[in-house]
């Protein structure tokens, strides 16, 4: 009985012992992973370059103030710096060979430059440097060269008048022969007198320049540095561009 017994026990734990030797069953692997979705890469959109805006070209603005001038002269220098110095807009032409035209004659029938072209004046042109100067400024309120004050704008209007009916005639005896310009009628200078005399007359009228030079430091400027105070006037711009005349007889 015992042996049956250990017989029999002996069975299931062989059958165990077998069962713990076999080896475990493999996992069965998984699913295989899906495959990786395709990336498809997107076209880039197209970039349709724009034509470029056409640019076109704007006329060519009219200048403002036409001026008609001879290049060689006090009284046109006098209004092309005040021009520049203004800031105005404004187109040259040179009159030189043109004032005696009919054409030219027909608009101003003193054929005399300066002259300016302008739709507010009664007819359509001016002449005179002054008077060009001091109408300019009045239309665009040009204070700072031609100031409103009463007091202020008679000083300027004196020390050019001064100057266009004494200091002028002056300096154009003393230069005139020097550049070549004919005097004025009724002078030594424009008679058949002898060169003698008009050498004379021309040494004469060098020396009463210095008067009226000191008639415009003593009394117009009066310590300031200018005939307008501490700007220079439309006086003092004619001022500056007559004494450029004095370099050719070498005034001091």
């Amino acid at each position: 009985m015992a042996k049956a017994a250990t017989k029999s026990a002996r069975k299931p734990a062989a059958k165990a012992a077998v069962k713990a030797a076999k080896p475990a069953p493999k996992a069965k692997a998984k699913a295989a992973a899906k495959p990786a979705a395709k990336v498809t890469a997107k076209a880039a959109p197209k970039v349709t370059a724009k034509a470029a805006p056409k640019v076109t070209a704007k006329a060519a603005k009219k200048p403002g103030l036409k001026l008609s001038m001879l290049k060689p002269s006090v009284n046109n220098m006098t209004v092309r710096v005040f021009a520049r110095a203004a800031g105005f807009d404004h187109a040259e032409t040179d009159a030189w060979g043109l004032t005696r035209s009919p054409e030219f004659m027909a608009r101003n029938p003193a054929h005399l430059t300066p002259m300016i072209e302008d739709k507010g004046l009664p007819r359509g042109v001016l002449w005179e440097s002054c008077a060009i100067m001091q109408y300019l400024a009045n239309k665009h309120g040009l204070e700072k060269f031609y100031p409103k004050a009463p007091a202020k704008r008679a000083m300027i209007d004196s020390a050019m008048f001064y100057l266009v009916g004494t200091l002028y005639p002056y300096v154009a005896r003393a230069t005139y022969p020097a550049l070549g310009f004919p005097q004025y009628a009724g002078e030594v200078g424009h008679s058949d007198a002898h060169p003698d005399r008009k050498s004379e007359a021309q040494k004469a009228a060098a020396a009463a320049i210095a008067e009226p030079l000191d008639v415009f430091h003593s009394f117009f400027r009066n310590g300031k540095p200018f005939i307008g105070g501490s700007n220079p006037s439309i006086a003092d711009i004619r001022l500056a561009a007559t004494l450029e005349f004095l370099a050719v007889i070498d005034y001091t």
